[in-house]
């Protein structure tokens, strides 16, 4: 296990990041946060996929009042994402907002910020900060040219200050970029200026497809070197898959040790049963299990027990049958038809067994 960097310790309601407390796990609800029930019913959807934290946009103040419910039913602490209006931030901290997501600059002016800094000091609120690829300080890409890691970070560091300056010290701070190598640049240059926790994230990262790419190489990458306490994977579409995303991140680091781990071949000229459409299924049916396993499904009965011996339990593919096999060690073979529900049948007693 590699090394993480140490920071301090903040609490967002009953999260605790840095301070080497495990990675969270942040998402962003798509919902009207106005609509209670919709915003709701979001809300436990990401908490059953493995999401620890997730945010809403407070546009109005019908979302700020709307928070009241939603904080009080939330399986999960509830972020307020607030722009420009001070009123909406004060309004959600007394709410029951986690923490609140501003951008100190655009707030109303220090007296406004001292206000919401004051606010949710004494709540016991944190407040994220920091900056995007398009809200870096204009002196900044004079002096640089560009919007590279440097004006990035002195412009998540101007924020920071802008919070300090009025007394408040609870903070997490978020730099991002589309771009994913631009993204570890600056979280790079950011961490070794200051030990507030870190959100990473690789922003608008795109579709599912490439934005899970994206979000892998930038996040992860960072997450290796031991940078960074809490993750949001960005993608256009359902919010849901971006706690999948992210907790596969965690897992193939080693970070996360939750669910089902599906290790499954590329298949190859020597498949001969249907190991594409297993595999799919197993993977839908599999998504419940919370108890971490590592199950491999792999088209090869010669090598297959061999290459997966880590997995806790798995099938390999031969004709028109599987090998059933737990560390490599073969149990028994059954038809392909049986395959899927025989493998199902020992994780669910696998899973049962170590609880």
């Amino acid at each position: 296990m590699f090394e993480r960097r140490v920071t301090r310790e903040i609490r967002i309601g009953s999260v605790i990041i840095g301070g080497g407390n495990p990675i969270a796990i942040q998402s962003m609800n798509n919902t009207d946060t106005s609509d209670v029930k919709a915003t709701l019913d979001q809300i436990e959807k990401l908490a059953e996929a493995g999401c620890d934290i997730t945010r809403v946009a407070v546009p109005d103040m019908e979302a700020a009042r709307a928070l009241k419910e939603i904080t009080g039913r939330s399986p999960i602490p509830v972020v307020a994402d607030i722009h420009f209006d001070y009123k909406l931030a004060l309004e959600s901290i007394r709410n029951g907002a986690a923490k609140i997501r501003i951008n100190p600059g655009n707030i109303g002016g220090k007296d406004k910020l001292k206000l919401v800094a004051n606010e949710a000091k004494n709540a016991g609120v944190p407040i994220r900060v920091g900056v995007n690829s398009g809200s870096v300080n204009r002196d900044y890409l004079a002096e640089f040219g560009s919007v590279d890691g440097r004006a990035l970070t002195k412009s998540a560091m101007d924020a920071v200050n802008e919070l300090e300056s009025v007394g408040f010290n609870d903070i997490v701070v978020s730099v991002k970029s589309s771009d994913p190598l631009l993204t570890i640049k600056v979280y790079r240059l950011l961490s070794k200026r200051i030990d507030y926790p870190l959100h990473l994230g690789v922003t608008e990262a795109g579709t599912p497809a490439e934005g899970s790419v994206r979000s892998a190489v930038g996040i992860g990458t960072l997450l290796a070197e031991g940078i960074g306490d809490t993750i949001r994977v960005s993608l256009t579409g359902d919010p849901i898959l971006e706690a999948d995303c992210a907790l596969s991140i965690l897992k193939a680091l080693d970070l996360r040790r939750s669910g089902v781990q599906i290790i499954s071949c590329p298949t190859c000229g020597r498949t001969s049963v249907d190991l594409i459409d297993i595999a799919e299924k197993a993977t839908k049916e599999l998504k419940g299990i919370k108890t971490p396993l590592k199950v491999a499904i792999m088209g090869c009965a010669v090598n297959g027990p061999g290459e997966a011996r880590d997995a806790d339990i798995g099938i390999a593919g031969g004709k028109g049958e599987f090998l059933l096999f737990e560390h490599g060690k073969v149990i028994k073979k059954v038809p392909e038809s049986e395959a899927l529900n025989e493998l199902m049948r020992m994780v669910r007693e696998l899973a049962y067994n170590e609880k």
